[in-house]
């Protein structure tokens, strides 16, 4: 079976992008495109935690109602969550209602601030994970990988929550970390020239 799939505009893409409607612009306009803000990769990482055992059509569908509910993904902001917030959340039938999960964002935002104090953004420590070109596997071929075992390995060791190694890769995946669109996809080459410009977080100070 082939791996890319015709558009509304008649040109290649991820196959994947064609199972659901709102999977299109997601793809075309987001998945892959290198991200450097902070609160966008922890928005990430905690929709990749929500997602646990469900489908990213359900997470992708309660994205805004995430944001809301958990203030824009803002980590400074739902670090101080208390067990009240908790509570509201829990009664939130817009989000994913777990416990477990709903707590570990709140956690992983107090890891979060404890990266930045240390390596001046959340940004420039996921980037030092990009891995060279020649580590990365043949697009959409992986469901993990040397750098994404190694950056959930070294999250896990900072108390972080629910950054399984493929968990960690998906979100690689999505934030541009590596570019898996397939060959043939016409995203592929407009992610590589957003690469190509992409400043990455805390180069310049190194």
């Amino acid at each position: 079976m082939s791996m890319t799939i015709p558009g509304p505009d008649g040109r290649l893409r991820c196959r994947w992008c064609a199972t659901a409607p709102e999977f299109l612009a997601y793809h075309d306009t987001e998945w892959g495109h290198p991200v450097g803000d902070d609160h966008r990769l922890f928005e990430k990482l905690s929709l990749e935690a929500f997602q646990s055992g469900l489908s990213w059509r359900t997470i992708l569908a309660k994205r805004d109602n995430f944001r809301r509910a958990l203030a824009g993904f803002d980590f400074d902001r739902i670090a101080g969550f208390t067990e009240q917030d908790v509570a509201r959340l829990l009664a939130d039938e817009g989000i994913v209602r777990h416990r477990g999960k709903i707590e570990a964002v709140i956690s992983n935002a107090q890891r979060a601030q404890a990266i930045v104090a240390e390596a001046g953004s959340l940004a420039a420590f996921i980037w030092r994970y990009e891995p060279a070109a020649d580590e990365v596997a043949a697009p959409q071929t992986a469901s993990s990988s040397a750098a994404s075992i190694a950056l959930s390995k070294e999250l896990k060791k900072r108390g972080w929550r629910f950054v399984g190694p493929t968990t960690v890769y998906a979100f690689m995946q999505a934030m541009g970390l590596i570019n898996d669109h397939v060959k043939g996809c016409v995203i592929r080459a407009e992610v590589e020239r957003s690469r190509a410009a992409f400043e990455q977080p805390g180069r310049s100070a190194t």
